[in-house]
């Protein structure tokens, strides 16, 4: 959205390193996965976190010895929405592939880079493994909510040890076994323990089981405990354990009797594990299932058995996203049926089916057993689960379907049409990483079609496109369009956050008309758009004060509109009388000499159609990207023309030629506003404000907007900027 000559300033010149030497291809399908060896330690991180903000380099040289030539380069990662694996798209930038994403929430995440589609590579910069699948690397973001992530300092941890046991299968397995802080092996009473079900591997390097239980024990918010943990993909979990008991009795002090045994797992292990507690009640007093709901809705359960012999049976599952979410609806209610007594920790309203809901899961479970617990009720923040999630029959439309929960977020599922059946991988391209970033979410193919569900939302304007193999293609079952973007399609997810954007009733708004004007910059017929406030008095005494909105590189004169929403703004201003009445006319920059354009061209057009002011006092000029830099050029070459500037996201490369006195005496607002570091053209602004601060021209700084350099960022600067207009009590 920015012209070439500051595209150009994004491009950093760095030396090229080499890629380590790769030690195997593993091809999967279609997908190609390499791995590679550890990097010398001197080699250049591709990631560094800072303040919650992830910023990728991956060298174009390294992809290159690994792939050959690449055209398109992602990181996939668990930074989506309800913490999904999403594609953050990186840009080439000299010899780099780059990007920055944030603010993240303090947590573990996960991430790879994928190339071209297929080809998938670990970061050989990052030591950090997952065994499970060596493609993975993870970082943490650091926070007080993710201190329980954190290692112990050394020495004050728990120990993890290993046995062999002879499973049922005639097969020698393996678990990782959690002794405590100060772990006796001469202690008197055994130790009550706990069985973690599922990858043990994974509870280890994406659960952060470790970190979670000495953190726990050395703020001794849990008892002294023995936890195992298995491996989980067995058919008989119980005689599954059975083995395992009698191996881990063998070198360990555990208890034997049910009141000082527990189980609990993730996924299709909490499955297992309210199976075997339900058909098999007085074996294990504790039972957790995180996400795990029973898939046999026809088991015979004893209910007074089952609470003879349970003291804890907990539940818990995530949002809509999460594929456990109508299982566990059909499950709770089944345990209602069966008389069973069961916690539920209500629904998780900001994770699906991952990892950090399952950590969540773990802190949450850890400090209620082997000891009086009286607080039954669900986490804070959690919701009730009253009703199972459906979205309508394929083929229904228009799309997309949108569903609020209890907190007022938004989910919203879309579907493509039957053309994409043969496709071979689909994505859901949007604005709902943080701060309004771009990730690609994967969808699922469902029968001749790829269909999936996104949130929560916060109430906000968002626009999405299908990504069918690299291709983008719009939903077709959307009937809105974007003129300049005609893939994308877009929808409002409502709240009292996005009033601003929403339409007024019918009636109360302005009116918004096009107005053709010729350019004798281009030599053409061109248009803009013009909002008139409610009201509006062609007869009137005084003219109407006038503000000039201008676009970004690459759109047009239809963006402000259709993406920036300016129309729902200036009503929803007007209506609550925020707004002095004014006049506002959306040109088209994309013309080799802006000022003349908009001087000789837009300007006088305005005034000839509309009863507008040409007092400078009475004009405002504002733009984002490069309509902002058009806008201080004008400032520059014109200064006093208008007496009120707005820059969103834009700044200036020259500071020669300002002439400071007649800028300071004619302009009576200067106000700049830019993105968080996402945004690339952050560091222009705060450039821009220092030479401003040298040459003592006086300005206002909106402060840091949160967002990237898009139009998340430059609707809340336009939400800001229009109220402060041509106000006679100064703002």
């Amino acid at each position: 959205m920015t012209p070439t000559s500051w595209q150009r300033w994004r491009r950093r010149s760095v030396g090229r390193r080499r890629f380590p030497a790769l030690l195997g291809t593993l091809v999967l399908g279609a997908t190609v996965v390499l791995t590679a060896a550890q990097p010398a330690a001197a080699a250049t991180p591709w990631l560094t976190v800072s303040d919650g903000f992830v910023s990728f380099r991956v060298p174009a040289a390294d992809l290159e010895s690994a792939f050959g030539a690449v055209s398109n380069v992602v990181v996939e990662g668990d930074f989506g929405p309800s913490f999904a694996v999403a594609d953050l798209g990186l840009g080439r930038s000299g010899d780099a592939w780059t990007s920055v994403i944030g603010p993240l929430r303090p947590g573990l995440y996960r991430y790879r880079i994928r190339a071209d589609g297929t080809k998938l590579l670990k970061d050989p910069t990052n030591a950090t493994t997952v065994a499970s699948d060596p493609t993975w690397s993870t970082f943490l973001v650091p926070g007080e909510s993710a201190s329980l992530l954190t290692d112990v300092p050394a020495g004050q941890g728990g120990a993890l040890g290993t046995v062999d046991y002879r499973a049922g299968s005639g097969q020698t397995r393996s678990v990782t076994v959690w002794t405590p802080p100060g772990y006796d092996v001469r202690r008197q009473h055994p130790y009550p323990v706990l069985y973690l079900q599922g990858s043990r591997s994974d509870w280890l390097d994406l659960g952060r089981a470790r970190q979670i239980l000495d953190n726990l024990a050395v703020r001794r918010r849990i008892e002294p405990m023995v936890v195992v943990l298995g491996d989980g993909s067995t058919a008989d979990l119980h005689q599954e354990l059975y083995a395992i008991d009698r191996a881990v009795r063998r070198k360990y002090i555990i208890a034997r009797d049910p009141a000082h045994r527990a189980l609990a797992g993730a996924s299709a292990g909490g499955t297992e594990v309210l199976r075997t507690v339900l058909t098999h009640p007085g074996e294990f007093a504790y039972a957790g299932s995180f996400a795990g709901p029973l898939t046999d809705g026809h088991l015979r359960i004893d209910g007074r058995a089952v609470n003879a012999g349970t003291r804890l049976l907990r539940l818990y599952a995530g949002n809509v996203t999460d594929p456990a979410y109508n299982p566990t609806h059909g499950t709770l209610r089944l345990l209602d049926r069966s008389g069973v007594r069961h916690d539920f920790d209500g629904v998780n309203p900001d994770d699906g089916h991952t990892w950090n809901a399952w950590r969540e899961n773990l802190v949450d479970f850890l400090p209620r057993l082997f000891r009086p617990v009286h607080d039954h009720r669900p986490s804070a923040g959690h919701l009730p689960l009253t009703r199972e999630f459906t979205t309508p029959a394929a083929g229904s439309r228009p799309t997309p379907w949108l569903t609020r929960d209890a907190n007022g977020d938004t989910f919203v599922t879309v579907e493509t049409g039957t053309e994409f059946a043969g496709a071979g991988r689909v994505t859901l391209w949007g604005n709902w990483a943080p701060g309004g970033s771009w990730v690609n979410v994967p969808l699922t193919r469902t029968g001749d079609r790829w269909r999936g569900t996104v949130g929560p939302l916060k109430p906000w304007f968002y626009y999405y496109k299908f990504i069918v193999d690299l291709v983008s293609h719009k939903d077709i079952g959307n009937p809105t369009h974007i003129t300049t973007e005609p893939t994308w399609s877009t929808f409002l997810a409502p709240g009292r956050a996005a009033r601003p954007l929403t339409d007024v009733p019918t009636g109360q708004g302005g009116t918004l008309a096009t107005l053709t004007y010729t350019s004798t910059v281009v030599a053409a017929e061109r248009t803009a758009y013009v909002w008139t406030p409610p009201g509006y008095d062609p007869a009137r005494a005084e003219p109407y004060p006038v503000l000039y909105l201008q676009h970004g590189g690459g759109q047009n004169y239809t963006d402000w509109v259709e993406m920036g929403r300016a129309k729902q703004i200036l009503d929803n201003g007007f209506r609550d009388g925020t707004h002095v009445p004014m006049v506002v006319v959306m040109g088209n920059g994309n013309v080799p000499d802006f000022g003349k354009e908009l001087l000789d061209n837009i300007v006088p057009a305005a005034r000839a159609a509309y009863h507008v002011s040409p007092d400078p006092a009475r004009q405002a000029l504002a733009g984002l990207s490069m309509g902002g830099f058009q806008a201080l050029d004008i400032l520059k070459a014109h200064p006093g023309e208008f007496a009120y500037i707005g820059t969103f996201s834009a700044g200036v490369f020259n500071s020669t030629g300002f002439d400071v006195g007649a800028v300071n005496s004619g302009t009576k607002l200067l106000r700049m506003y830019t993105g968080n570091v996402t945004d690339f053209v952050y560091p222009i602004v705060l450039s821009t404000m220092a030479t401003f601060d040298s040459l003592g021209i006086r300005y206002e700084f909106a402060g840091v907007t949160p967002g990237p350099h898009g139009w998340d960022a430059w609707q809340k600067n336009l939400i800001d900027f229009a109220p402060r207009l041509f106000r006679s009590d100064g703002g």
